[in-house]
């Protein structure tokens, strides 16, 4: 399955002006390999279930504890991945200075462009009250197209571990599956809709506040956990250009309690400027592209230990990576 992960980052749509919906030029052949997985015997769609019963967490005890891929002195690819650290020796960036950035590189009215579909790697933490805690990681990639229709590929796969089984759940019991291995491939009947996340992002701050807002459902105190849920709705719904991150990285910039760290290198080996809010028992870490002010992936640590879960302070609970 290694050639469909290569396929995912070759098939994102090269974006023209305006949202857009279109698909973007592939091969021939890639373009056959794509079809192949959108459309050939859809799966059900399903949501990674992040806490199971005590029979699920059993087998997956079994799994990590007997299994590991390499030889004994490998580190098993289901093992938890470790918090990202920020260099020592770099400079904090301040959110003001990554705004005013964004913005005139949104001014030169350039590419990027705004394009609705996502292309996303995340990991999620499995945990259960006597079995140790689990990743699941995974790929999607949704496409929407010119009708109102979209696609919705979703694969296992782990950046850190390449070629090596990943863990699923799949509504039975935690197996192992190989890398590349297809989760979900489905196509949705054209659908419109003016209410957030499906429409456009607003280009004024505190319009993108109330979208935020309104996208996350919340109808209470909208504080900066709340503002950071909703960065990880839209993104999970648009690829935002260069004008729409000018705006978000504003956004953020003018919210309080987010602290320029330094910069990183996330999982997929890019270099960003860490923003970090320390909440009650979790830390969220927002990486942005220090040269373009996008958003490039949020991760949420936890500071204190949970000993009925089984986790560590200092265990990643979530993170997302996004990409155009």
């Amino acid at each position: 399955m290694a050639d469909e992960l290569e396929l995912l980052r070759r098939a994102n749509p090269v974006p023209a002006d305006g949202p857009h919906y279109g698909e973007g030029p592939l091969d021939h052949s890639a373009e056959r390999r794509l079809n192949r997985l959108l459309h050939d015997r859809p799966a059900p769609r399903r949501r990674t279930r992040l806490v199971w019963g005590l029979a699920a967490t059993a087998v997956v005890a079994a799994t990590a504890l007997t299994l590991t891929l390499g030889g004994p002195s490998t580190t098993p690819a289901i093992a938890a991945p470790r918090a990202l650290v920020v260099q020592a020796d770099s400079t904090p960036v301040s959110l003001d200075q990554l705004a005013d950035r964004a913005q005139q590189l949104a001014m030169k009215g350039g590419a990027p462009k705004l394009r609705m579909g996502t292309h996303v790697q995340s990991w999620s933490m499995g945990m259960s009250d006597d079995r140790p805690p689990v990743t699941l990681p995974e790929e999607r990639v949704v496409r929407w197209k010119a009708d109102g229709s979209h696609t919705e590929l979703v694969v296992a796969t782990d950046p850190r571990h390449p070629g090596r089984p990943v863990l699923r759940d799949d509504g039975d019991a935690p197996h192992l599956v190989e890398d590349g291995h297809v989760i979900s491939r489905q196509t949705y009947p054209p659908s419109w809709s003016d209410a957030p996340p499906e429409s456009p992002p607003p280009h004024d701050t505190a319009q993108l506040r109330a979208y935020l807002k309104e996208a996350t459902y919340t109808h209470t105190k909208f504080g900066t956990p709340e503002l950071l849920d909703g960065v990880q709705v839209l993104l999970d719904h648009w690829t935002l250009g260069a004008r729409e991150s000018a705006t978000l990285a504003r956004l953020l910039a003018d919210t309080e309690g987010l602290r320029p760290a330094g910069q990183v290198t996330d999982r997929l080996g890019r270099r960003g400027q860490v923003y970090v809010y320390e909440g009650s028992g979790f830390r969220r870490m927002l990486i942005m592209d220090p040269a373009t002010g996008a958003v490039l992936g949020l991760e949420t640590v936890l500071t204190e230990a949970e000993r009925e879960y089984g986790v560590k302070a200092g265990d990643v609970e979530e993170y997302s990576a996004w990409m155009r």
